[in-house]
């Protein structure tokens, strides 16, 4: 019997529900409709009184949270779409990110961010918002991009003191699927090396580390060895892990589903350049969606994010250079 990406981060919730009683759920939904896509479904007859509907204002939701940690218990929060949560951006960033630094009262909340395009989905929906997240000091950006870490992940995120952005990608909740859950996971801030290699790396994160993966299968035949890095978190980010396979390929390639300008990818980027510009044999290089709104259309949203396709050429490209 398999689990999904989905299902893993029902049962972590439910877990943590059940080892502690500081814990419950708040969000638009989330009780008998079992939230939108249904990471809540029958938790609330499970945990009666603590899997509770909010009202439509992530505003209020957030800065609801942020009291009850201060209380001393542990929310997790679950935003219907990651675009939503700018609608909480001053209780994300100015409240639960500075708390413990104003007040040193830990904010131990977690904020789920179901993220990621889908086809036709469209620009309000689709979004992903881990760049903008990472930019703030105080809280932690996970970005789980398997079904043992969407599970591990989310557990250790209501574990810590620390406020949680965790950006569960919508693209692996049906499409993702593993033989079980794990017992023991990497730790927060540690990336995964998922396929060894010794000719480029590609760093990668959430649902692109699987496009990299296919590329990774593909160059093989041409006698290309690919190392593929999964960061896991982009905030802390396992600068020591990248570097590592660096020093053993000479080459980078990183790769998001976040718009260009600034971002995950660039901060890499940066940190080799800076940090192990020797280690290079060619210019690292990087690849995201196309600096535009997410477009409705299946045609112009498959142009508009790497894919496999894409990843491929660049890869090549380097690999020659």
């Amino acid at each position: 019997m398999s689990i999904t990406y989905l299902e893993a981060i029902r049962e972590a919730q439910a877990k943590a529900l059940a080892d502690d009683p500081r814990v419950f759920i708040y969000g638009q939904d989330v009780g008998a409709f079992g939230g939108a896509f249904k990471a809540t479904k029958n938790l609330a007859t499970q945990f009666p009184g603590r899997v509770i509907d909010a009202p439509i204002s992530e505003d209020a939701m957030a800065g609801f949270a942020v009291g009850a940690a201060i209380e001393g218990m542990r929310p997790i929060i679950e935003i219907q779409f990651a675009d939503f949560s700018t609608v909480a951006f001053n209780q994300i960033v100015n409240q639960a990110a500075t708390l413990f630094w104003r007040t040193n009262v830990p904010c131990p909340v977690t904020i789920r961010l179901p993220c990621g395009a889908t086809s036709g989905s469209g620009p309000f929906h689709s979004q992903t918002m881990e760049t903008l997240y990472a930019h703030y000091p105080g809280l932690v950006v996970m970005t789980p991009a398997t079904v043992e870490d969407a599970y591990s992940m989310l557990l250790a995120a209501v574990a810590l003191d620390d406020p949680v952005v965790f950006c569960e990608h919508k693209l692996l909740y049906y499409h993702l699927k593993a033989e079980k859950l794990p017992t023991e996971a990497l730790p927060i801030g540690k990336a995964r090396i998922a396929r060894e290699g010794r000719d480029l790396t590609i760093v990668a994160y959430s649902a692109m580390v699987h496009e990299a993966l296919a590329v990774a299968a593909e160059l093989q035949p041409e006698g290309y060895e690919i190392e593929v890095v999964d960061l896991r978190t982009v905030k802390p980010l396992d600068t020591d892990t990248v570097m590592a396979s660096v020093a053993r390929t000479g080459r980078l390639l990183c790769v998001g589903e976040s718009y260009p300008w600034g971002g995950v990818t660039a901060e890499v980027i940066a940190r080799v350049a800076s940090e192990g510009f020797g280690l290079l044999d060619v210019p690292p290089q990087r690849l995201n969606a196309k600096d535009t709104p997410v477009p409705y259309h299946p045609n112009l949203w498959a142009a508009h994010r790497p894919t496999a396709r894409s990843i491929a050429t660049a890869a090549r490209k380097l690999l020659r250079s």
